[in-house]
């Protein structure tokens, strides 16, 4: 069974930085696609990060340049190092995982919600001005 768990949340001032985590039990995370979401209070969950098994990343254009997925498939955990934030950046974020190997158009290139399997519960994410 898949478990995923994030970290790494918390209260920042604008311009600051937090790196989430996202550790995998009960999946090889290395040979799939996983993903970062995030969900604003009253708006729908969106995409913001993915990676595939070649190590290719897609993003959304809000966090091109300031947001970095990352993984260490030594310790089946995923990252999302997140740098100059903004309060648009407050929401909870959650971790994903797939049974794919590769981003697909028809899912937004691992940025659609329905490709993924798996979810965590979420860690939040306060961004204040």
């Amino acid at each position: 069974q898949v478990q995923l768990v994030e970290s790494g949340g918390g209260s920042v001032q604008v311009g600051g930085s937090l790196r989430l985590s996202c550790a995998a039990s009960g999946y090889d995370r290395s040979k799939y696609v996983m993903g970062w979401f995030r969900q604003a209070p009253g708006k729908e969950r969106e995409g913001v990060a993915a990676i595939d098994s070649d190590g290719r990343t897609n993003y959304i254009d809000s966090v091109k340049g300031r947001f970095t997925i990352s993984r260490d498939n030594a310790k089946n955990t995923l990252y999302l190092q997140m740098n100059s934030l903004k309060p648009e950046d407050t929401a909870m974020y959650y971790c994903a995982a797939d049974l794919s190997l590769y981003f697909s158009p028809s899912h937004g290139y691992g940025l659609g919600t329905s490709q993924y399997c798996c979810w965590g519960e979420g860690t939040r994410v306060t961004v204040s001005s």
